[in-house]
């Protein structure tokens, strides 16, 4: 029974094997030319280049009330 299982697992990696060699690859001088892209579109909109404006940012420090 050895034989048939070892046989069952080793059907299970060439089926893995080659799914994966079926994937389509970018090149990752392609892909970190692409993200660079990326983020110079959207610079503009990251708030940690740009900041949050104070009166939209949620974490603000709350104003102090005061009674007299």
């Amino acid at each position: 029974m050895s034989s048939s299982s070892n046989l069952i697992a080793m059907k299970k990696v060439v089926q893995q094997l080659r799914f994966e060699a079926s994937i389509h690859r970018v090149k990752v001088s392609q892909a970190a030319a692409d993200l660079q892209q990326f983020c110079i579109q959207n610079a503009l909109h990251d708030p940690l280049l740009t900041g949050v404006s104070s009166s939209t940012n949620p974490f603000r420090p709350q104003k102090v009330c005061s009674f007299l």
